[in-house]
């Protein structure tokens, strides 16, 4: 009944909003272009895309059950299973193409753009809905982590139906979402850990909605949410802590070690954070809303953090606590609180960092360009300047307006080359790059069954093979030295000389052989 009611409402929001509802179909057409535009060419696949692909695969083929996620780049930590599991229907449908499940974020980031338009219009209006899902849909940062397959790639989608669900169990009562921001959170937290910032955010809410459950004598209905709600977590986090359980819980004592014993990654100093507040702060608002121009970004970054600050005096001063206003102080929350937290994370912040966090600066700002419009002299002639301006640099830094990578293509055209080379026989696969492995051609080689073997050291005898492929990936090509190179998977193939070598597409795949005597030949 309610999916029912919502078409019907929608059709009747159509029917009395024709050209606001086609603008937002152009915009969602528009996102989904900029999302999905050769998508195969530019989207990454590298060795963990590979890895993740080959563990669907198997998962598919084989029907090998997944209690694990991915292994996290820091802390030696491992996520949960839940995007293996999202990846699988879309690597299916498109026939073990890995182009399907980028397909699968991206459209998923569609639906990110039209719930940021449905947010923004419950909050704020109608005008500031449609910027804010405009400006969303054009963000270079934002597209460039729609377009491939990652699992911090789907971490806006789900943190925004947390921040929702928060704001609706919270400020509308509605106890029922206490469920949906339990399930969403564990999801987040399941594609990255720093999803651990909006623990904070999501438990003062819970600690408010709980007092006033008792005060309005909601009580009962409150506490059965929250008790269902943790069970909906705990069911959806159990293969990651029964893997654990079967592994000694290594990952438990590594979350614990990174975050409790170690001092290199998390700030033990109380001062520290709020030293790099500002710096974070501007870091979010450049990265998102100024498509990284460091000028354009620092501006837009104090102008919203005074306006910010400007708005909550006027607020309280004046005892104004509409639902708009209301929506404003949570949004400013959700941010501050996730910038304090990643203010305690010493090392780089990168931009995929902030993806629990990509929606809330677009609201934010759609919030004042509203406000905007209240001032009838000025206002409507500075809301579309505003809009173009952001508009302009989000097209010069448009990761459109860059060659594609092709990174699928030429991983599927070495990979033929070495099963062409192999002809059937066994062999050893490493290879030699700054910042990849071998999970994206172990994908291809494995799903044709190319007999490739992954060297045991304690089985040495059964899996070194006659000859090694050496995939060189080095713009340097004096870089590339197979026989005297470190890496595990050329050291442990033994003393070895190069057979053949072959250029395939700007890189060079190298055959080597055992060489017992160890002199060069």
């Amino acid at each position: 009944m309610k999916i029912n009611s919502f078409i019907f409402r929608s059709l009747d929001f159509i029917k009395k909003n024709k050209m606001y509802s086609l603008i937002l179909i152009l915009i969602l057409i528009v996102g989904a272009f900029l999302r999905l535009y050769k998508i195969s060419e530019y989207m990454t696949f590298l060795g963990d895309e590979g890895r993740d692909a080959l563990v669907v695969k198997r998962l598919l083929f084989d029907h090998d059950l997944v209690f694990v996620g991915p292994g996290t780049s820091v802390g030696n930590m491992y996520l949960g299973p839940f995007y293996y599991y999202f990846m699988a229907p879309f690597l299916f449908l498109f026939r073990f193409d890995p182009t399907g499940p980028a397909v699968g974020v991206a459209l998923l980031g569609v639906l990110t753009i039209f719930f940021i338009w449905y947010f923004a219009y419950k909050w704020f209006g109608r005008r500031a809905s449609l910027a804010a899902a405009l400006l969303y849909a054009f963000s270079p940062v934002v597209i460039i982590f729609s377009r491939h397959s990652w699992n911090p790639n789907i971490m806006p989608f789900f943190s925004l139906l947390v921040i929702y669900s928060t704001f609706k169990f919270w400020y509308e009562e509605k106890y029922s979402y206490i469920v949906l921001a339990s399930l969403s959170f564990a999801i987040c937290l399941q594609s990255h850990y720093l999803a651990l910032a909006l623990l904070p955010f999501v438990g003062i809410f819970l600690l408010l909605s709980f007092i006033k459950s008792k005060k309005v004598g909601k009580q009962k209905e409150f506490l059965k949410n929250f008790l269902i709600s943790v069970v909906v977590f705990l069911l959806l986090m159990s293969p990651l802590v029964i893997f654990d359980a079967k592994y000694n819980w290594r990952n438990f004592m590594a979350m614990k070690d990174f975050f409790f014993e170690r001092s290199d990654f998390i700030s033990n100093s109380f001062i520290s954070p709020f030293l790099r507040f500002f710096t974070i702060w501007n870091l979010v608002f450049t990265r998102l809303l100024a498509s990284k121009n460091i000028l354009f970004g620092k501006i837009v970054a104090f102008l919203l953090f005074s306006l910010s600050f400007l708005q909550v005096i006027f607020y309280l001063k004046r005892r104004v606590y509409s639902k708009k206003v209301v929506a404003f102080f949570f949004v400013l929350s959700w941010i501050l609180v996730s910038v304090f937290v990643l203010s305690v994370y010493k090392e780089q912040i990168y931009d995929h960092y902030f993806g629990f966090l990509f929606p809330a600066p677009f609201l934010l700002l759609s919030f004042f360009l509203e406000e905007l419009m209240t001032f009838k002299r000025y206002g409507k002639f500075l809301f579309v300047p505003l809009i173009l301006l952001f508009l302009f640099f989000s097209f010069v830094n448009s990761p459109l307006r860059d060659n594609p990578s092709r990174q699928l293509q030429r991983t599927i055209d070495v990979s033929k080359k070495i099963a062409e080379e192999a002809r059937g026989q066994r062999f050893n696969l490493a290879v030699i790059a700054e910042r990849n492995y071998e999970g994206a051609y172990l994908y291809f080689l494995e799903l044709w069954k190319e007999p490739v073997v992954i060297i045991d050291p304690q089985r040495a005898s059964e899996t070194v093979t006659d000859q090694l492929f050496v995939v060189c990936e080095y713009e340097d090509k004096t870089k590339c030295q197979p026989v005297s190179n470190p890496k595990a998977e050329v050291a442990n193939f033994g003393w070895s000389k190069i057979d053949a070598s072959f250029n395939v597409d700007g890189l060079i795949v190298f055959r080597l052989v055992h060489n017992p005597s160890g002199k060069p030949e």
